[in-house]
């Protein structure tokens, strides 16, 4: 079908050309070819007839269904909405479906028409009255432990038999379970999934797929705990599509995780969410006196470089496997100031890589602003970049620029790992520069109360200082991922954190860093 504003293009090249080539006349060839120009035309115009006229049955399928809804809703307005399910679906279908049924009609609607809904839009129920009703019908589903086949039903105890009430519909059950999400609430993340995919296991005909309900329900499973049930949705997603390169990833880390509990799972076990938590108040660190005892602070001149011969850097160990290493006064007060100077009118939305396409995109579990500078800009630059080379010995002229992010009040970034997974094969492919080898990570602020940077892998928590940084290596001398490197930035609870990193990448590491095949090294 050709959209009525391509038809009009189409149409208009036509006309241009007829008219600004007046010679067409003088050749019965030329003149064919305008036939079949306008055959297509005509082909374009009756697909769009076809497309307002399955529109229009669309449209009048959505009145009569509701005009027999508020037919019976009006006839007693405050019992129908005494029905929290009644209640919910309303502000659903005004702020959602009305929308939707808007940009349907749009096109051909009478100027009345969408000057009168244009003006009662401004009385409709926005995406936070959409979100307060959900929130509501959850409470209720806690308080008085329904279980969610009876609210989607409609049939709560003390309902009033003669109040029409329209069950639930997956669409329905799935917009809860995103708003759950939305609040990292798993548990009726994972109830509400399971709703939906139990409607549509039932047969019930929607609009969304198994497969997106089948990921957000193994995840929400893996997050509490169940790595068993999250591996089972896991695989009855990959059997629908078994490209999905999301839960190939998962079902890789799953297994990996699963085979780890085998061996024996601690006593102290914990989902990674309420480990992350956990790790975030200070409570739960994995350190033993025996392994603090090989712990030391240190003045390092980095293998006898002339620069720190002199003036060796302050070296303190956070940690033992993985080894992270934190180095104290990295940067100057004036040099923190000007890298904020700077970075400050360029901050946008920080950014993740799509483990699927490498691109890099903004994502709700990473909540601050970022910017990027690159070592031309300012000499300052320039040299904190030199610096990490000398201070690390990896080559920084195939890392990333350095990037500088500001995290607020709440500010975080849910656990993750800076390397590509081998089930990530785009993963920095447009950089061309192989994986993220190393993070270097500077603490531009104090920190009141709140964010740290954790592990939730080995129980480990690193807390900002200003001026210092951070640096663990991601991948193994063998090339091989870390996965006890997974970290998390802990939400800012009081103050303003400002931090900068540089993810060091494979290339030009090979003679600085030497591959062997011995994970320990």
């Amino acid at each position: 079908m050709v959209p009525r504003g391509v038809w009009c293009v189409l149409l208009t090249c036509l006309f241009y050309t007829s008219s600004a080539d007046k010679d067409f006349f003088t050749s019965i060839g030329q003149m064919t070819d305008l036939l079949y120009t306008e055959k297509d035309l005509v082909t374009s115009l009756k697909d769009y007839i076809r497309a307002e006229e399955s529109k229009l049955e669309q449209v009048k399928t959505w009145a009569q269904k509701l005009d027999v809804l508020s037919a019976t809703a009006t006839q007693d307005p405050e019992g129908f909405l005494g029905h929290p399910v009644n209640a919910f679906k309303l502000m659903k279908r005004l702020n959602t479906e009305w929308g939707e049924l808007e940009s349907l009609v749009l096109k051909d609607m009478s100027d009345g028409f969408i000057s009168n809904l244009t003006i009662q839009r401004q009385h409709f129920p926005n995406d936070d009255d959409q979100t307060g009703a959900a929130k509501a019908l959850m409470r209720l589903q806690d308080t008085y432990r329904l279980d969610t086949q009876t609210i989607s039903t409609g049939e709560l105890p003390g309902t009033n038999t003669d109040v029409t009430m329209s069950p639930m519909t997956v669409e329905d059950c799935f917009e809860l379970g995103k708003i759950a999400y939305s609040d990292a609430d798993y548990y009726h993340t994972e109830l509400w999934m399971e709703q939906a995919l139990k409607q549509l296991d039932g047969g019930e005909e929607s609009t969304v797929d198994m497969v997106t309900i089948l990921d957000y329900l193994s995840y929400s499973i893996y997050q509490q705990g169940e790595l068993e049930r999250a591996l089972d949705y896991t695989k009855r997603l990959l059997k629908l599509d078994s490209a999905h390169q999301r839960a190939n990833g998962n079902l890789k880390y799953f297994e990996y995780q699963l085979a780890k509990q085998k061996k024996g799972r601690p006593a102290d076990y914990l989902p990674e969410r309420r480990k992350y938590e956990q790790l975030c108040r200070g409570e739960g660190i994995k350190m033993t006196p025996r392994r603090q005892s090989r712990m030391f602070c240190r003045y390092s001149d980095n293998n006898r470089h002339p620069l720190y011969m002199l003036g060796p850097v302050k070296q303190e160990d956070e940690w033992d496997r993985p080894r992270i290493i934190r180095y104290h006064d990295i940067l100057s007060n004036s040099e923190i100031e000007k890298v904020k100077e700077l970075a400050k009118p360029r901050l946008r939305r920080a950014t993740i890589s799509n483990p699927i396409t490498g691109v890099l995109e903004t994502a709700h579990y990473r909540i601050s602003k970022s910017a990027w500078l690159t070592a031309y800009e300012d000499p300052v630059v320039d040299k904190i970049n030199q610096r990490i080379e000398d201070i690390t010995g990896l080559n920084v002229k195939t890392a990333e620029e350095l990037q500088v992010a500001n995290y607020g009040v709440g500010g975080q970034y849910e656990p993750h790992f800076d390397f590509g997974r081998k089930d990530e094969p785009d993963a920095f492919k447009e950089l061309g520069t192989g994986n993220r080898i190393a993070t270097w990570l500077i603490y531009m602020s104090d920190v009141p109360s709140g964010g740290a940077t954790v592990f939730t892998d080995v129980g480990a928590a690193v807390w900002p200082k200003k001026g210092s940084a951070v640096f663990w290596y991601n991948l193994f001398a063998s090339g091989e991922g870390d996965y006890s490197t997974r970290h998390a930035a802990c939400p800012v609870l009081v103050g303003n954190k400002w931090v900068s990193n540089k993810w060091i990448h494979e290339r030009g590491q090979e003679f600085r860093r030497r591959c062997t095949l011995d994970e320990s090294d």
